[in-house]
């Protein structure tokens, strides 16, 4: 093993009054010891499980229905230690997973995260890498991380270098298939929680839309911003008018008002918009290049990216590269649990998305979810890795 490759892993780990108790073997110990001895632990096993969960009531956006969400989750087992990772997405992307991905995963150094993201990003290359492909990456990595921060008893967001101690939560539902009283129930209660932002979807009957936002604004009146997502249901004409209506409201975020590959159209919302109101887009974006090229384009004022994604953990943390490079502030989409970590270690993230499916389903399926309090999302420091665990016997019921 070269000796930068022994004194970064060195680096990584935590001598503090842990490593000094005489006679005790802790596992990053035993991981250093194995280092030494030129024994790199290897990822031994992937196991692939697939959980539908059905949403609590009928959910649209602007432009799309659904009555569940699906979960892939994957279990990379290396050392004694097992690293988890997830992405919703459809089962098909396990079955890439198990006949594509696996055999690029084990045997490998569990340590060597970039080079089995670089693996399996080229494996993929004649399947197309938007869409299943990246997901299935990203579930894939995301267990790589985890396990890799695991085996150092690492919180993951120590491993990526921490930034900052908390990032901001805004809840995201009010969706269009709600009842105004619904929708007012549902956003007033997450700015009683202390949520400063919260975000309702828009775009299905562009006729009513200013109705709704009216109502969701009565609901939080000064305790937190309202947000709106038109899942690109409008045109350019269309959402120009509604922004200015909206601005009415104090709306001061407008999410995907055109659709997210009509660049110039997002554009030209962007630099004609009230001025109090950023433009937001990206969470379609399957690889770095996507991402460049919106904001080369200058579409959007906070670009959204989601490791579930962007090919995981890996994915993600080249687009807050990128963020930092341009100048704009980066916000998580969806999936908290994942994102609470990854966000406190880059410095233009701005905000995760508290999403209301995925922050219902993660309670469910993990010990240690991402709970916001005060508006806040904070990493578990006492937790290696993520700082979940798989509940199996809740999960089970869900299983197809």
């Amino acid at each position: 093993m070269a000796n930068s490759q022994y004194y970064s892993v060195l680096g990584l780990l935590s001598w503090g009054a842990v490593g000094k108790r005489a006679g005790v073997k802790w596992p990053h110990e035993r991981l250093l010891t194995n280092i030494e001895g030129g024994h790199l632990p290897k990822i031994e096993r992937v196991d692939v499980s697939v959980y539908r969960v059905p949403t609590d009531g009928p959910e649209s956006d602007g432009t799309l229905a659904w009555d569940s969400t699906t979960l892939v989750l994957v279990e990379l087992a290396s050392g004694g230690m097992s690293g988890l990772g997830f992405s919703y997405a459809s089962k098909s992307t396990a079955v890439l997973i198990r006949e594509k991905l696996e055999s690029r995963v084990v045997g490998h150094n569990a340590l060597d995260v970039q080079g089995i993201w670089d693996g399996m990003v080229q494996f993929v290359r004649n399947l197309g890498r938007p869409g299943i492909s990246s997901m299935a990456i990203a579930a894939v990595d995301i267990a790589l991380w985890d396990l890799k921060a695991r085996l150092l008893q690492q919180p993951l967001v120590k491993l990526l270098g921490q930034v900052r101690p908390c990032v901001s939560a805004y809840g995201s539902g009010g969706f269009t298939s709600y009842s105004l009283q619904r929708l007012q129930e549902q956003l007033g209660a997450w700015a009683q929680s202390g949520l400063r932002a919260v975000k309702m979807k828009i775009g299905r009957e562009p006729q009513r839309d200013v109705e709704r936002v009216r109502v969701g604004h009565e609901a939080i009146r000064d305790r937190a911003e309202l947000f709106v997502d038109a899942n690109g249901a409008y045109s350019c004409k269309q959402a120009l008018s509604q922004a200015e209506a909206f601005a009415d409201y104090g709306v001061r975020w407008f999410e995907e008002p055109v659709s997210s590959d009509d660049l110039q159209g997002l554009r030209l919302i962007r630099e004609r918009a009230p001025v109090c109101m950023d433009i937001a887009a990206g969470e379609y974006g399957y690889d770095i290049v996507y991402f460049r090229r919106m904001l080369e384009a200058g579409a959007v004022d906070v670009l959204q990216a989601d490791a579930t994604r962007c090919a995981g953990v890996t994915g993600f943390m080249q687009v807050g590269a990128l963020c930092e490079a341009f100048q704009i502030p980066l916000s998580a989409h969806t999936a908290p649990s994942i994102h609470q970590h990854p966000c406190c270690a880059l410095s233009r993230a701005c905000n995760v998305e508290y999403f209301y499916d995925h922050y219902r389903i993660e309670q469910i399926f993990f010990d240690g979810a991402a709970h916001a309090v005060n508006g806040e999302l904070t990493p578990d420091l006492t937790r290696p890795g993520l700082g979940f665990e798989f509940k199996r016997a809740d999960a089970k019921r869900y299983a197809i």
